[in-house]
């Protein structure tokens, strides 16, 4: 028994002596992204396998092969006007093209160059469609587009502020992208006509949170060449621009020539009667003139049409739809009428000083 004491006893010091002269050393840990690209692999071979390879998704165009095409911008003589500019993934080409127009102007008639914020726009088109839309007790049109006179019309009411002062982006956001923030609006909207719940501020209020939410909420004052003003102050003190001095222009049998008229197509969700409805050869005739005096323009027209092509940046009517000698007033009211250029995306207007 003694012996037996005895050896458990030196085992015992050897253990602690090699653990003194050895010391254990400490992991830590840490957080990583999991990756097995192994597993991936698998994943992505039996996706592949699984997956039905579909034909590319084709359109009919005109082929621009045989046609003598300008090249250039540089080719034609042209007004000053900003770069082009991305709108993402929104439906507000209504109102970048606007406010390209309007910032011309401004230069035509000031030689001042601006950029003007179009998210300021966008945000207060917003409210008063939803307004609009308490108001009617959901008869009303709330979608993404709009009409370029829209700009003008919130502008008159709203003012204008410089693109620098409200982006409508996320720090660090590329590109807009407008489908979570209608969806949202959208749906509550809808739940308000199923309750039939109208109250109008309330409803504004939940509006303005979504759109405070995704664009930020516009400000209520600027600061430009050190002096403190509102967005009217700015647009009527700095930018100098009269929204009354613009008309708009279209040519439609439907209605009577040399009248006000409403052009019917749910992007004028206001139903805004202040198009002056001309003759198809007075219309052409202003747009030349226009140009040729200096105006810019803003032209609404259908993207969809087969003569479209944007990656060649032209647009024309093909033969095969109609020839030349052919295009009249009745051939284009025919267009509208039986729908084969569609009538929510051609909503063309001109406007100009």
């Amino acid at each position: 028994m003694k012996i037996t004491l005895h050896i458990i006893t030196v085992v015992t010091l050897w253990t602690l002596s090699t653990a003194t002269a050895f010391p254990q050393k400490r992991d830590k840990g840490k957080f990583i992204e999991y990756k097995n690209s192994f597993l991936k692999t698998i994943k992505q071979g039996t996706a592949n396998f699984e997956t039905k390879k579909q034909a590319p998704k084709l359109s009919f165009k005109m082929d621009f092969a045989d046609r003598d095409l300008p090249t250039a911008v540089d080719q034609f003589t042209r007004s000053w006007h900003n770069a082009p500019i991305s709108q993402g993934n929104s439906g507000m080409c209504w109102c970048y093209a606007a406010t390209s127009l309007l910032e011309s102007d401004c230069y035509r008639l000031h030689k001042q160059k601006f950029k003007f914020s179009e998210l300021h726009t966008v945000y207060w088109e917003y409210v008063e469609k939803a307004r609009r839309f308490v108001r009617t007790h959901g008869n009303s049109h709330f979608a993404q587009g709009s009409q370029g006179n829209a700009v003008l019309k919130i502008w008159k009411e709203y003012g204008c502020v410089p693109s620098t002062a409200y982006t409508g982006m996320k720090p660090k956001q590329v590109f807009h992208a407008h489908d979570k923030m209608f969806n949202e609006m959208s749906t509550y909207l809808r739940s308000i006509r199923q309750s039939q719940s109208w109250n109008e501020r309330i409803v504004l209020e939940t509006i303005q949170s979504i759109l405070d939410y995704h664009l930020g909420r516009p400000p209520k004052k600027i600061t430009y060449g050190g002096h403190q003003m509102t967005p009217r102050q700015f647009l009527e003190n700095v930018v100098k621009i009269h929204p009354n001095d613009y008309v708009d222009v279209l040519s439609l049998m439907a209605s009577p020539y040399w009248k006000k008229a409403e052009y019917e197509c749910p992007d004028n969700w206001w139903h805004s009667r202040t198009y002056n409805n001309v003759p198809l050869d007075d219309f052409m005739t202003t747009i030349k003139q226009a140009v040729k005096h200096g105006y810019t323009l803003f032209i609404g027209g259908d993207t969809s049409e087969s003569g479209y092509f944007s990656t060649k940046d032209v647009a024309m009517v093909p033969s095969y739809d109609i020839p030349s000698a052919y295009i009249d007033e009745n051939a284009r009211q025919f267009r509208f009428s039986n729908r084969s250029t569609r009538s929510f995306l051609k909503c063309l207007a001109t406007a100009f000083a």
